[in-house]
């Protein structure tokens, strides 16, 4: 082992640095000292050593209790008895001890000296200037009272209770206010020298951004005239500049620092400058016959001076700190650790020209139902990392809300880039509680140029273009897709959102009544709904029922026509007593749990039968949750309403679903029957759907019946219902009642 490592590993011992710091240290700090004579005795204006050894014990712990015992033997004992030395050493060790526990006591949480620390401030404050200066002056006193320092009767004077003693205490304060932190970094430095290279980077760091040097040294050059003006040997020609005004002078200059370079920097400046001006006190400090009052002055400006620079340059450090760290949340989301939008703006305001490319990854909401919002930020930042390997050093991958990602690449040969990253994104492997997940990712890119104010705008338009990527497993081009088609579709999806909410708000919907024809006589009506447009024309469910489903408004839209149909009902309950209507439902409605509470509710509002209505259901993959949807259709057959499939024979896997869907009616879609008396093989297919209805004790529907010979070929094959505009086109349901009256009145 080499003695470097030896000397690394053991110089924290007691016997070590911190036997030695103190015999090396200590006469130092004896020079630092400054006392003064008066008329009648002397007077302490700084006092480093109890600084230096509660410094020490602060950074060593009890390692640094026999250097500081042995020290203080070694520099009191050739010059006083052995009872005194022993004395003296109790006389500095109890303030120490104490300061030291109780500040390890009650600061729990760091154990640095300086006032970096805004929280920590008061405690270190009390811990390291108040209480040891307060200790050890009223030690001295109690000795000094009880006889046994007879060399010091001159610092207490005849009452403790004088202006010798308040500078004496002022001193001592200023001492452990700017002397304690000096000594803490001193000794941290000869303990670990590499410490002040990390000194000098928080020093930096610490400035204010809009700092130059060259104010820099306009600072220094001011603070050095200012101190050769007061260090000028006093005499009686000397101007007003080389008095003790020049002090006052220098609280405005170190007030700047303090603002503008913040505590590192003013804490070892601040400390030599008062340790020098104080050592020479008296080159700006003339004679005068109240010379003791004008000391106690000077001693308090001293202790203002170094608790206002302390104060404010720890204020402003805190300041920029914490403005520094606001900055970096405002760029930075703080649950991912990622890049946020904001972040894209300035990289791509910084760049000229720049690809995006947007990630989307829908599977992520699914997955994070299942196995919680953990997966899907441990996926976008394992994905994240693995897309940072192989940027550029100026690329960045950034995080969006929800399952999106987004990338800035340059523009040098993005085309080869992106199908690179398609590769890369497909090789990523991501695995949760040992179960390996690769959900699809869709990928879009465009080409910008800065400055894009249309960022938001652009990241809808790549979004949608990323769904596209889905379905072909390659990334998409925006510009190759035609960003002002998609501009428009989506435009048009949100008018759409909009007319229909002002629809339902106004009542802007009109329902229409195609009679559907029984062949034992038991003939009813279907509910079709049309949406007046801004000139009051009818708008086709084509139009707005797929953008109700993609928004949400589906289930209001199916509650508005049940309720409005029942309310035609009741409202013409005596011309039609019997009247039967269907309504169509949505895949929401039917999957939704409480629909059939809601029906059973508005049935028992307007006093009709259940068995009057017939809810139709689209045979669909909307159907999400096949079992919600049974038990909703079941509920409402309790009720006493029918319910039919309808478009049957379209959707994926139907014969499979009817078996576990349990329905009264059975209605075939209008594309098998349209060419039923033409084509063979949908006759063959429409007979075999009858026959399974057939079984399954369900009555048929068929629709789009417009000429005979369907007519008589639904017929041959037993189809219970007909519908199309042979049987009857839609009319407005309010002609359906003019017409029944009509018929009363006839009759």
């Amino acid at each position: 082992m080499s003695y470097a490592k030896i000397y690394t590993l053991y110089k924290a011992k007691w016997w070590a640095l911190p036997l030695v710091l103190p015999f090396l240290l200590l006469p130092l700090a004896h020079m630092v000292d400054t006392f003064t004579w008066v008329s009648d005795g002397s007077m302490i204006l700084y006092y480093l050593p109890l600084s230096l050894l509660l410094s020490l014990m602060l950074f060593y712990g009890w390692a640094a209790l026999p250097g500081i015992i042995l020290s203080l033997a070694w520099h009191y004992y050739p010059h006083t008895s052995a009872p005194e030395t022993l004395l003296k050493i109790v006389h500095f060790i109890v303030p120490i001890i104490i300061s030291w526990s109780g500040y390890r006591i009650f600061v729990t949480r760091r154990h640095n000296v300086s006032y970096g620390n805004a929280q920590l401030t008061a405690q270190r404050m009390f811990w390291q200037v108040v209480c040891p200066a307060t200790l050890f002056l009223l030690i001295f006193h109690t000795i000094t009272w009880l006889g046994l320092y007879d060399n010091y009767q001159a610092l207490t004077g005849v009452t403790p209770f004088s202006l010798r003693t308040l500078i004496n205490y002022q001193a001592l304060l200023v001492s452990g206010l700017t002397g304690t932190p000096f000594c803490y970094l001193l000794i941290r430095v000869l303990h670990h020298p590499r410490h002040i290279k990390g000194f000098l980077s928080r020093l930096r760091r610490d400035f204010d951004p809009k700092v130059t040097r060259l104010e820099v040294v306009a600072w220094f050059v001011v603070i050095a005239l200012l101190m050769l003006l007061m260090l000028s040997p006093w005499d009686e020609n000397t101007g007003i500049f080389t008095t003790n005004y020049t002090l006052s002078l220098l609280l405005p200059v170190m007030l700047w620092g303090s603002m503008r370079y913040g505590y590192p920097l003013m804490s070892v400046v601040w400390t030599p400058f008062m340790m020098v001006s104080i050592h020479y006190f008296y080159r700006y400090t003339p004679v005068s016959p109240r010379y003791e009052m004008q000391l106690t002055i000077l001693s308090s400006s001293y202790l203002v001076f170094s608790f206002i620079i302390a104060w404010m340059s720890m204020l402003a450090t805190r300041q920029r700190r914490m403005h520094e760290r606001v900055s970096r949340l405002a760029w930075l989301d703080p649950v991912l650790n990622m890049p946020n939008l904001r972040a894209l703006n300035r990289a791509l305001a910084d760049t000229p020209w720049s690809v995006l490319c947007f990630l989307r990854i829908p599977d992520l909401e699914l997955l994070g139902r299942h196995y919680g919002i953990m997966l899907r930020i441990q996926y976008k930042q394992m994905l994240s990392e693995w897309l940072t390997q192989w940027l550029q050093s100026n690329e960045c991958v950034y995080h969006l809300s929800g399952y999106d990602i987004v990338i800035r690449l340059n523009t040098e040969s993005y085309a080869l880039r992106i199908a690179e990253l398609d590769k890369r994104i497909k090789q990523f492997r991501f695995a949760w509680d040992g179960m390996p997940l690769q959900p699809k990712v869709g990928i879009s890119y465009c080409y910008v140029r800065s400055p894009v104010s249309h960022i938001y705008l652009l990241l809808g338009e790549l979004s949608t273009t990323a769904d596209l990527s889905l379905e072909t497993q390659s990334p998409e081009s925006l510009q190759h897709r035609g960003s002002v088609n998609l501009q428009r579709s989506l435009k048009g999806k949100v008018e759409m959102m909009n007319r229909l909410q002002r629809a339902l708000e106004e009542d802007r919907f009109r329902l229409m009544a195609q009679p559907i024809v029984g062949i034992r006589g038991d003939d009813y009506h279907e509910i079709l709904l049309r949406m007046l447009g801004d000139d009051d024309e009818l708008i086709g469910p084509d139009a707005f029922l797929p953008v109700a489903h993609e928004f949400g408004l589906s289930s209001r839209i199916d509650l508005w026509v049940i309720e409005h149909t029942l309310r035609f009902m009741a409202h013409y309950r005596e011309t039609e007593p019997g009247a039967r209507f269907s309504v169509n439902l949505s895949p929401a409605s039917v999957c939704r749990s409480n629909f059939a509470r809601e029906v059973a509710g508005l049935l028992e509002c307007y006093g009709i039968e259940a068995w009057q209505l017939i809810f139709e259901v689209t045979e669909s993959n909307s159907l999400t949750n096949i079992n919600q949807a049974n038990q909703t259709l079941g509920q409402l057959q309790q009720l006493g309403c029918r319910v039919a499939i309808d478009d049957f024979g379209t959707g994926y896997a139907s014969y499979a679903r009817l078996k576990n869907i349990n329905a009264d009616m059975l209605k075939i879609d209008g594309s098998f029957i349209r060419n039923l008396a033409s084509n063979s093989l949908d006759y063959q297919i429409v007979a075999s759907i009858c026959h399974l209805a057939r079984m399954k004790k369900m009555r048929v529907v068929a629709e789009y019946i417009e000429s005979e010979e369907v007519r008589s070929a639904a017929l041959s094959l037993g189809i219970d219902y007909l519908q199309g505009f042979l049987i009857g086109k839609p009319t407005p349901l309010e002609t359906l009642a003019g017409d029944a009256q009509a018929l009363s009145q006839r009759a």
